[in-house]
């Protein structure tokens, strides 16, 4: 039988996410013993082996790497499914259904093109009611995919667009944010070697798929957090220009000379049939 249930992939994903079965367990909020069984018993019914065990620890095997990418995506399918039908259940009020979108964006970027979208949009006869929710670097593609979100603007080269479809709507080069008082605010350039070791003023962390990358640099959990901490000195982030318009007094952006352009799209799910969703990437198109 080929059939896999989302309880197993569940329990797989975690235990090949930690690498560890007692860590995977209290994760899931189990016993370690049949959480063994439940994945030594999937290896048996897939007739491959998805883990090596030893005293060092648990490795992946070539298997057991396909299995974490392909169930990932199939629970992320699972996730979004419900929180979608949760979405349009709950719009239906006395006078009907009412549609609603969930827009994810990068905190603080491209604020402008935001705000005139939202705009425009509102100002359609049969417009939805539209969510915003600010996320970090790179957290627009999870929320899509996992149903957070049903539309995100994201940033190419730092977002995937793979599995979606999308509308590029503006190009902009790089900003690096640093505190007023600090000598490199006066350059009129920077290259992107020189923001990532100024000394005494490390790189902030974003969030990727949940993990902070390692760096010396403060793990940010918000933009408020992000611009009071470059304000105090304590922290230097990269931005597309589109950024300036939150940047506080005690802010200076100075160009990178040698960034790549950054291109903003409008990305939804490529098997979305939403009308509202439709009328909205029309209005971003226009924009």
């Amino acid at each position: 039988m080929d059939a896999l249930e989302t309880r197993e992939l569940r329990y797989f994903v975690a235990v090949a996410e930690e690498l560890h079965f007692g860590r995977a367990a209290e994760r899931l909020g189990m016993a370690q013993p049949p959480l063994s069984r439940a994945v030594q018993q999937l290896e048996r019914r897939l007739g491959v082996r998805l883990l090596e065990r030893n005293r060092r620890g648990v490795r992946l095997t070539g298997a057991g790497e396909v299995l974490l990418h392909e169930g990932r995506a199939a629970l992320d399918a699972t996730a979004a499914a419900a929180r979608r039908t949760r979405r349009a259940g709950g719009a239906d009020g006395p006078g009907g259904p009412r549609d609603r979108l969930v827009l994810a964006v990068k905190a603080g970027a491209s604020h402008e093109l935001l705000h005139k979208l939202l705009d425009a949009y509102a100002a359609e006869p049969d417009a939805a009611e539209v969510e915003v929710l600010p996320s970090g670097t790179c957290e627009q593609e999870g929320m899509l995919r996992d149903g957070r979100a049903d539309v995100a603007l994201m940033h190419a080269p730092f977002n995937s667009l793979a599995g979606f479809d999308s509308e590029e709507l503006m190009t902009e080069g790089q900003i690096a944010v640093l505190p007023a008082g600090h000598p490199f605010a006066a350059r009129r350039t920077l290259s992107l070697a020189e923001v990532s070791d100024i000394p005494g003023l490390p790189l902030a962390r974003w969030p990727r798929h949940g993990v902070y990358p390692p760096g010396p640099g403060p793990e940010i959990h918000d933009q408020t957090q992000l611009a009071q901490l470059i304000a105090l000195g304590r922290t230097v982030a990269v931005f597309p220009d589109s950024a300036r318009a939150w940047l506080w007094a005690e802010h200076t952006a100075v160009p990178l000379a040698d960034a790549p352009p950054v291109v903003t799209h409008i990305a939804w799910p490529a098997h979305s049939r939403s009308l509202a969703l439709a009328g909205l990437v029309r209005t971003a198109t226009r924009l």
